[in-house]
């Protein structure tokens, strides 16, 4: 089912055709809010918050962009609000000042590495990133997210949106040349 047809069934009363929408964008969701709340029971209530927000809005939805963008905005706007109301949100001013202390580690690389994967280790340093640089990476990467829809989904300015980009990688490089040095002098 496409998604206007999907989107025209739910308006004309279909539970189901909501139901197969939540099972349908409930991994986006979850994961938007994941990237910028990391407590388990929170992820899960907002997650059902934005649903029931995405189903209040709906009759508003004029397909001006695409459904999954569209929700990704709820997601992602919400919990950003969220995290302003419940003060858990971190200044830009705080992050800029102290991104390495987001690396800070006991273990050296190669017990890490030892321990675990590589894509654990890197899932872990992406974990790390500030918020605002992992959710952008995960938008960019994962989700294979354009600019244009990064842009409205976040209302950043394409130029934050690619400079929040190139940070993340950066920063993730850094780390990972920290890790591969390692590896070789073993």
């Amino acid at each position: 089912m496409d998604d206007q047809s999907l989107v025209r069934s739910i308006l004309n009363g279909n539970t189901q055709a909501f139901s197969f929408l939540i099972r349908k964008y409930e991994k986006l969701v979850y994961h938007m809010v994941q990237k910028l709340v990391n407590d388990e029971p929170s992820v899960e209530e907002l997650a059902q918050d934005v649903f029931m927000k995405v189903h209040d809005k709906l009759p508003g939805f004029r397909f001006e962009s695409k459904l999954s963008t569209w929700i990704a905005t709820i997601a992602y706007r919400h919990t950003v609000n969220h995290l302003r109301k419940s003060k858990r949100m971190v200044y830009k001013e705080l992050e800029e000042a102290s991104e390495e202390r987001f690396f800070i580690t006991e273990e050296t690389p190669a017990q890490i590495y030892e321990s675990q994967d590589t894509g654990k280790y890197v899932q872990e340093h992406i974990q790390k990133l500030p918020a605002h640089y992992r959710n952008i990476l995960y938008l960019y990467h994962i989700e294979e997210m354009t600019y244009p829809e990064i842009v409205e989904i976040t209302g950043l300015p394409v130029g934050t949106v690619k400079n929040y980009l190139f940070r993340a990688r950066k920063l993730l490089k850094e780390q990972l040349s920290k890790f591969v040095k390692q590896e070789e002098l073993l």
